[in-house]
Formats: structure tokens, C-alpha cells, sequence
């Protein structure tokens, strides 16, 4: 799996079977930037509008691990939580758990536990 959003981009651009001029040309985009954010040097588009448009020109279908992933990574290089996640204020109470433990600190049992739980639907606040 692609770990970079640009990479992701051109992975799916490729299972199209298109060059990036097709692309390009299908979805009313520059070449040339296009290929630079492939390359990953110019940021994934900002607005949703934009993103949802890529999304769709790329084949990749609402709520697939694809179209969740394409998000994810686009929300990540933009230093931006998903909307989805950063909806759900259940979650967004356990995040400096998930940042502690991200950086190697000793999350007391209790709260890794939680946080656990909350992660695998299995805590009392889920249900």
C-alpha cells in the first residue's frame, strides 16, 4: 500500500491503464502539475470539492477501503485529521492517548485499555 498520497495517485491513475497525459486531459487538469503532486512535490488539493473530483475521475467508489485511504492520505499531508474522525468526539478526547503512545510514552494500563477498546468498537461509550 502506497504510503504517500502522491504515490497512491499515481498507483490508481495506473490501474486505469492511463498515462498522465490521459488523465490530465479526462479530468481538465494541468499535466505538468499534475505529475508534480504525483511526485509529491505540490501538496494534495485543499478543498474536498476538488479531492471528490479526482476521486471520482480515478474510478474510486464512496466508503472502499480506496476512497478511504486516498482521504486519509490527502487529510495526513495536509496536517489535517479526516472529517470523518475529527467528528466523532469520542475519538477526538482519546487523540493525545494515540499521539503519546505514536511517540513511545507509557500510556498508564487503564488507558490503554480504553483506548484499545474505543479503537476496536468494544468500549461502553461505542455502543
Amino acid at each position: 500500500m502506497a504510503s504517500r498520497f502522491g504515490e497512491f495517485l499515481k498507483n490508481c491513475r495506473l490501474k486505469q491503464e492511463w498515462t498522465l497525459r490521459d488523465f490530465s486531459r479526462r479530468a481538465g487538469v494541468d499535466p505538468g502539475n499534475y505529475s508534480k503532486m504525483e511526485r509529491g512535490l505540490l501538496p494534495p488539493p485543499k478543498g474536498r470539492e476538488k479531492l471528490v473530483e479526482y476521486a471520482g475521475h480515478l474510478g474510486l467508489e464512496e466508503g472502499t477501503d480506496d476512497w478511504l485511504t486516498f482521504f486519509d492520505l490527502a487529510a495526513a499531508e495536509a496536517g489535517m485529521i479526516p472529517e470523518d474522525i475529527a467528528g466523532d468526539a469520542n475519538f477526538l478526547e482519546r487523540l493525545p492517548l494515540l499521539f503519546r503512545t505514536a511517540r513511545g510514552q507509557k500510556l498508564e494500563d487503564k488507558e490503554l485499555l480504553d483506548l484499545v477498546d474505543y479503537l476496536r468498537g468494544t468500549s461502553k461509550e461505542s455502543e
